[in-house]
């Protein structure tokens, strides 16, 4: 009865650190960005602070999804501390419970945090990512050329059709890719011959073809031609285009698996997709290995003094672990690492080491 309720208590103490640590961060983040977001459009007359006030909060979600490890990380080091100094670990320690089982709560609920923004927080984030894009695209798209500079990305996108083959080349695109803006087409007949280059304004999808506007129609040896319209063929759906232009981070993780059979389908890879949903997969267990991170700091505190350096320790070792993951997962990308071995790994190899060093220093 006594380690149930203590393990509630330690379960709760955390719970509301890492809360606390992640609103704050979220704070400061919204403020920054809604700032810049002010300044960006500071010559446009028709932006409202409401419009600011929603763009804000729709990318708000995105850009806090990265701090949730170290959310948890800082949240356990402060528990963690805060109960050695207060020395309520030691009187957990006489009443007989072992380093194991006041760890196990916090690990508990890093572990349900992590599912949580799996599984609820990822499609959210996803949602709201595709709202500010539409937004955004608004707000900067000029009437004069019509290109929303919402990245300096290029896209390029491969397409069969009834003409033969044609490659997309777009600077900006919204609407789940159904919109592109500064686009260029290389169409190919089907000895693989160039017939033409298309640049257009913008480009709709529509059915079974792509509606260009404002288009330039070059044609090798023949004069160059202007046309409000132009149409190209295609066999392609906005599901089957994502792999080229929306980033895996804003696929929601349940329509993962349906992005990466499209991207197969459509010819392109899928290694992005696969080691996104990995990534994912494996997010809850790195959150437990951060818990286990600041649990070497937190036991080091009481036991051998130091509070300062042992706390800059643990900080510094759970961000080379995050580190490692990013680096983990750019290897993935690049295909140098399968993208199971790349997400899991970084997650499988902090839980190890900071069970291997509990191991070394307790006797529990």
């Amino acid at each position: 009865m006594i380690g149930r309720i203590l393990g509630l208590y330690f379960a709760r103490r955390f719970a509301n650190a890492v809360v606390l640590i992640f609103m704050s961060c979220v704070t400061l983040i919204v403020l920054v960005d809604f700032l810049e977001m002010a300044r960006r459009t500071a010559d446009r007359e028709q932006v409202t602070v409401g419009l600011l006030a929603l763009v804000t909060l729709y990318r708000a979600p995105a850009f806090t999804e990265q701090l949730m490890p170290f959310a948890v990380l800082f949240g356990a080091i402060a528990t963690f501390v805060l109960l050695s100094r207060r020395l309520e670990l030691v009187v957990a320690r006489a009443v007989g419970l072992s380093v194991w089982q006041f760890i196990t709560p916090p690990v508990l609920v890093a572990f349900l945090i992590g599912v949580f923004a799996t599984t609820v927080f990822n499609p959210v984030s996803a949602d709201f990512k595709e709202r500010a894009n539409q937004i955004e695209g608004e707000i900067f798209t000029s009437a004069s050329s019509g290109i929303m500079p919402q990245s300096k990305k290029e896209f390029w996108v491969r397409q069969q059709s009834v003409d033969g083959q044609s490659i997309i080349q777009a600077q900006a695109s919204r609407q789940g890719g159904r919109e592109l803006y500064g686009v260029v087409v290389f169409e190919f007949d089907k000895a693989d011959r160039l017939v033409e280059r298309v640049e257009a304004r913008s480009a709709t999808l529509g059915d079974g073809a792509w509606i260009l506007t404002d288009a330039r129609v070059l044609v090798p040896g023949l004069d160059n031609h202007h046309y409000d319209t132009y149409l190209i063929a295609t066999n392609l759906d906005p599901k089957q285009i994502q792999e080229s232009l929306i980033a895996p981070e804003t696929v929601s993780f349940w329509q993962l698996p349906a992005a990466i059979r499209s991207a197969e389908q459509s010819g392109f890879g899928a290694a992005k997709y696969r080691l996104q949903l990995q990534s994912l997969l494996a997010r809850p267990f790195l959150l437990v290995a951060m818990v286990l991170i600041a649990a070497v700091v937190g036991l080091r505190v009481f036991r051998f003094g130091g509070v300062g350096q042992t706390i800059l320790g643990g900080v510094l070792a759970g961000f080379l672990l995050y580190v490692g993951t990013k680096l983990a997962e750019d290897l993935g990308e690049a295909g140098f690492v399968h993208p199971v071995a790349a997400a899991w790994f970084p997650a499988v190899a902090g839980i190890l080491l900071g069970v291997l060093v509990l191991l070394h220093r307790e006797d529990g």
